[in-house]
């Protein structure tokens, strides 16, 4: 996703994740495809509320004060394999939970005095599995539904603003968390995470202006997904 926004001329990208390395590796891809891309690492955990404070902070001062997209992308699984809720630890349940449904609201709430000015673009990702209760998904499934509430009470409380809200569905991605979850699944049945970032860069651009508080799903073919709008 970060490199299809480096591709569509992003004057600033900020990437943050957990792991120092992978982030690095991710952060000279997007240069390499794009090296006219200012972008900007940041390592921190957002299920911990003190690393979101710094992941804005940083930011907002890299770009001057200034953000017009933010993508609420970050997702913890839970144990792997993912246990039935009644062996289902606490301590897993409030991370994920954490990571996945409080740090898109702490993220929102913090970033919205930058956009509220100039207008803006958030977008949550969310997940079949918050429209569904399927057994053994746990509390990644409940942060999910969590997050598709949490989107469409934003969308309402800032209709009249110059924010848009969204939420899109990637489908079933080729992902190390999605393998993780399914071990017993063939992951090249599923969609490669390079394939369905079209939304994602519609959602974020000008072309999008009027479009608020919808869901998407990413694998739809473009002229679905526009026309769901």
């Amino acid at each position: 996703m970060a490199i299809a926004f480096a591709r569509e001329s992003a004057a600033g990208i900020a990437i943050v994740a957990r792991g120092a390395e992978l982030l690095e590796k991710a952060r000279g891809l997007v240069q390499a495809a794009a090296p006219a891309a200012k972008v900007w690492s940041i390592v921190a955990d957002v299920s911990q509320p003190q690393d979101i404070e710094r992941v804005v902070a940083t930011t907002l001062n890299e770009f001057g004060g200034h953000l017009n997209v933010l993508v609420n992308n970050a997702s913890a699984i839970g144990p792997s394999p993912m246990p039935f809720l009644l062996d289902y630890p606490l301590e897993d349940f409030r991370t994920v939970l954490n990571t996945n449904l409080i740090a898109p609201f702490l993220l929102i709430k913090k970033v919205l005095p930058a956009m509220i000015e100039n207008g803006g673009s958030i977008i949550n990702v969310t997940s079949d599995a918050g429209v569904t209760g399927y057994p053994g998904w746990g509390a990644y499934g409940i942060s999910k539904f969590g997050l598709e509430g949490l989107s469409q009470t934003w969308a309402a409380e800032l209709e009249d603003s110059s924010v848009r809200v969204n939420w899109v569905d990637p489908g079933n991605m080729n992902t190390a968390m999605h393998r993780a979850a399914e071990p017993e699944e063939d992951p090249t049945q599923w969609a490669d995470p390079e394939t369905v970032t079209d939304i994602f860069v519609y959602l974020a651009s000008d072309e999008s202006k009027t479009v608020h508080g919808q869901r998407f799903e990413a694998q739809e073919d473009e002229e679905d997904s526009h026309q769901a709008a």
